[in-house]
């Protein structure tokens, strides 16, 4: 058995249980209880509130009652942007989803009246399983580690595969057009935060509009998929719950698929040797296998992909600068982030020149 990577470890320890509720975020708790007594059915009292660690940004809590635990989510206290922080969209992806099978929570109640806890909330089941942080699995054999991989392949395409319409999330996002409207987005917030002219950016804001893939589907896609947004069965390699719907939406279901694909081409599967001694599938069977759930006949336009996803997370990170540079950032590292930017335009315009870039 492996040795856990130290960072990752870190990380799970400060992202994972429970502490005692921020002060900033406390709220009048024998209301939501009021609430609570009235809108979820079995609910009984007394009730204990914990504050979830880690940086959600919408503030997570587990309430905890003598037969059952919950957790809610909330928009956080203060003045916000009009679409942010959207636990209302939220809620209604996971209730949909939910009544097709699909591994979510089960929700219990939206609340839109301010008035109850100060902000609008959403309360659901607490899903007791793992969460995965190391994305090389370093705690598992090799079989039970491709077992995990497949099982996290299976539920996005399951994702991909939900008749939204059907489910009543027709209206869930703008229809067509998807990666014109992300290309664009990333654009100006990577313009916006601009600290230095580089050139593969430039060519990259250039070239990726004007050779966007066609979208021959729409989908729900999640917007963050990844490993440790999902809890996996206690003992088994099958997903029981997937977490976190902030970014979620219609659009192309290969931008979520292409982006749990960076984990092979910039991530901590990339630094693994020997794949398949690993236990984890190759690049090349992760693409058929989804294919193969799917219906598709092949992935044409991965290097545009990859491409799109380098350039969109060299925008996060410019983003990340930028705000450093304004003194809004709160990571004292975020300043030093800049030759990471440059580290990754440069990549992604060789991906581009691999999906025939010129120039």
């Amino acid at each position: 058995m492996a040795v856990i990577d130290a960072a990752e470890q870190q990380r799970e320890q400060l992202n994972t249980g429970t502490k005692e509720v921020a002060e900033s975020h406390k709220f009048d708790e024998a209301a939501l209880d009021r609430w609570m007594q009235a809108n979820v059915e079995g609910y009984a009292g007394p009730l204990e509130v914990r504050q979830f660690k880690g940086g959600q940004s919408n503030p997570t809590y587990q309430l905890v009652t003598p037969g059952k635990k919950y957790v809610m989510r909330r928009k956080p206290p203060g003045k916000l942007l009009p679409s942010a922080h959207a636990v209302d969209r939220e809620y209604k992806v996971i209730t949909a989803l939910g009544t097709t099978g699909f591994p979510v929570a089960k929700t219990y109640g939206l609340c839109t009246d301010d008035s109850v806890i100060g902000t609008m909330f959403y309360v659901m089941d607490m899903v007791e399983g793992r969460i995965l942080w190391d994305q090389s699995l370093p705690q598992y054999e090799p079989a039970e580690r491709r077992a995990i991989f497949m099982g996290k392949l299976k539920t996005l395409a399951d994702l991909h595969n939900t008749d939204h319409e059907k489910i009543g999330l027709g209206d869930y996002g703008k229809p067509g057009n998807y990666m014109g409207r992300q290309v664009d987005r990333w654009t100006k917030q990577y313009k916006a935060s601009e600290t230095q002219h580089i050139e593969e950016m430039e060519r990259l804001i250039d070239w990726l509009p004007k050779t966007l893939p066609p979208q021959e589907r729409t989908s729900i896609v999640h917007g963050d998929y990844r490993l440790d947004n999902m809890i996996f069965h206690p003992t088994e390699p099958r997903v029981i719950a997937v977490l976190d719907w902030e970014l979620s939406t219609l659009g192309e279901p290969l931008a979520d698929f292409t982006y749990l694909l960076m984990n092979w081409v910039n991530g901590t599967v990339a630094t693994i040797p020997d794949l398949k001694a690993h236990g984890i599938p190759t690049i090349e069977e992760y693409v058929d296998e989804y294919c193969r759930l799917t219906g598709r006949p092949g992935l044409p336009d991965l290097n545009w992909y990859f491409a799109y996803n380098i350039f969109r997370l060299a925008g996060i990170i410019q983003g990340i600068v930028g705000r450093a540079r304004d003194g809004t950032a709160n990571s004292p590292q975020a300043a030093a982030m800049a030759p990471r930017v440059v580290s990754l335009a440069q990549a992604g315009w060789k991906f581009a020149q691999k999906a025939g870039a010129t120039g």
